[in-house]
């Protein structure tokens, strides 16, 4: 048990990358203070964090409530605040924004179950004195969870700053900070949000400095300590780890796959399968030429294959050595990005060939939470393994597969592909509430025979 401390929830009141740009500049300007910062982000969200993890210095957390459940947001609050000063939570599209299903998802309802106070980031491009019967509906929609005062984006010019913080004393709302427009400040983005942290993380530490000043520079940092610090303490046990099954034995290798075309992994499933007992090491299926030596089992998460898919075809070692580790029975698993890898094609680029089916962009945006099934027994347990998680990608591969029942706010499809040592499909899965699962990869990669490739890299 450990208790969570000064904590804020910075939300929007609408998706947009203003909210992203003042909860990483908080997280950056108080670290610049010297204050150890840890950070999370609602939802099933991997660019963000990688932000965040440059603005801090700590791994990043998600806080998912509708995959992970309501009740495991504390515990998986206080594993992200563990030896912090402050933690920084940044929520997902509009505060109240949620599933489709109405299951606990929203910003609102994590801030409620974390009991932290909220800053709302408002875009006032467009608005002056309206700005406050806007912050009054959100601060009264839902009146346990506790909009603190705002923070005003996008601000035109001192008059304009002016009207707004008139508007907003007016009717009671503090007003934590005023930022200008300013292109610098204009993040780049993709189609699934912005570029990852992965592709130019020099670039990005350098753009999070002057953000952080910028921010020190129009937001009372002093105020918002207070706030924070005005969060009660909340007792929370850390969330239940998966049990080690190796035993005394060797800890199987699990390579994950990194780099600038696989940068979406969840820190927290890497420290469950570590605490199943697997020791975890890092490879980059662009740049090395082969598995890490004594790999066992392979994980290969999502990001942008198809925008590197003439390093990954042209890498034909390590294409290679990821086909034949399926050959001779060893473990993969692999989530959305790493799916289109282990295809055989990728818009026509020749891929690992694991999978029997072919990958194209351009089919459509997919997007949303899954209730999942498997069809047949995988790395991840046996047939009719439940699972929760989120899809979200616009690639499609012929055939779909079947591995898995899948379902959504549209009904119910297959897709997938499963053999005793392979689970592929789109579906991102956070660990932390299955612990189970961590234990059934990792017992399988125990029991697969490892490899011999050159190189491999440590975890942390």
């Amino acid at each position: 048990m450990i208790v969570l401390g000064p904590r804020l929830v910075v939300s929007g009141t609408h998706s947009g990358v203003g909210k992203t740009v003042v909860a990483t500049g908080l997280m950056a300007a108080f670290r610049q203070r010297g204050w150890q910062v840890a950070s999370a982000k609602v939802g099933p969200d991997f660019i963000d964090p990688g932000y965040h993890s440059i603005a801090t210095g700590r791994p990043a957390r998600n806080l998912d409530a509708w995959i992970c459940g309501a009740d495991l947001m504390g515990p998986l609050a206080a594993r992200a605040g563990k030896g912090a000063d402050l933690l920084v939570v940044e929520g997902v599209m509009g505060l109240f924004d949620g599933a489709a299903d109405g299951s606990p998802s929203s910003t609102a309802e994590v801030a409620k179950r974390i009991d932290a106070p909220v800053v709302l980031v408002v875009d006032a491009a467009s608005v002056s004195h309206s700005v406050a019967p806007l912050v009054h509906g959100y601060r009264t929609w839902d009146p346990a969870v506790r909009v603190a005062g705002v923070i005003l984006n996008r601000v035109g010019s001192d008059d304009h700053e002016v009207m707004l913080r008139a508007a907003l004393r007016d009717a009671g709302i503090p007003v934590y900070g005023a930022l200008r427009r300013d292109g610098s400040m204009q993040w780049r983005s993709r189609h699934l949000g912005l570029r990852p942290v992965a592709e130019d993380p020099a670039a990005v530490r350098s753009a999070l400095d002057r953000l952080g000043a910028a921010i020190a520079g129009s937001c009372d940092l002093e105020g918002l300590a207070h706030l924070a610090r005005s969060a009660p303490p909340l007792p929370a046990a850390l969330p239940p780890e998966p049990r080690r099954v190796v035993g005394d034995q060797r800890s199987p290798r699990v390579a994950v796959a990194a780099g600038a075309a696989f940068s979406f992994s969840y820190p927290d499933n890497l420290e469950a399968l570590a605490a199943a007992g697997a020791e975890v090491v890092m490879f980059d299926p662009c740049l090395d030429e082969g598995l890490p030596t004594g790999t066992s089992a392979v994980l290969v998460g999502g990001g942008f294959p198809e925008l590197y898919a003439e390093a990954l075809a042209g890498n034909l070692p390590m294409l290679r050595s990821m086909a034949d580790h399926h050959r001779r029975g060893g473990v993969t698993w692999a989530e959305c990005g790493g799916l289109l890898w282990l295809a055989r094609s990728l818009d026509g680029s020749a891929m690992a060939g694991v999978v029997d089916a072919d990958a194209t962009m351009g089919g459509g945006r997919v997007l949303g939470y899954r209730s999942a099934t498997t069809t047949c027994p995988s790395p991840l347990g046996p047939a009719g393994t439940e699972i929760r998680g989120h899809e979200f990608h616009y690639s499609a591969t012929r055939p779909d597969g079947d591995a898995m029942v899948l379902a959504g706010r549209h009904g119910t499809t297959t897709g997938g592909f499963a053999a005793s040592n392979l689970l592929a499909s789109y579906l991102h899965v956070h660990l932390a509430p299955y612990p189970a699962i961590a234990e059934a990869f990792v017992s399988a990669a125990a029991r697969s025979s490892p490899g011999s490739a050159p190189g491999s890299r440590p975890w942390r």
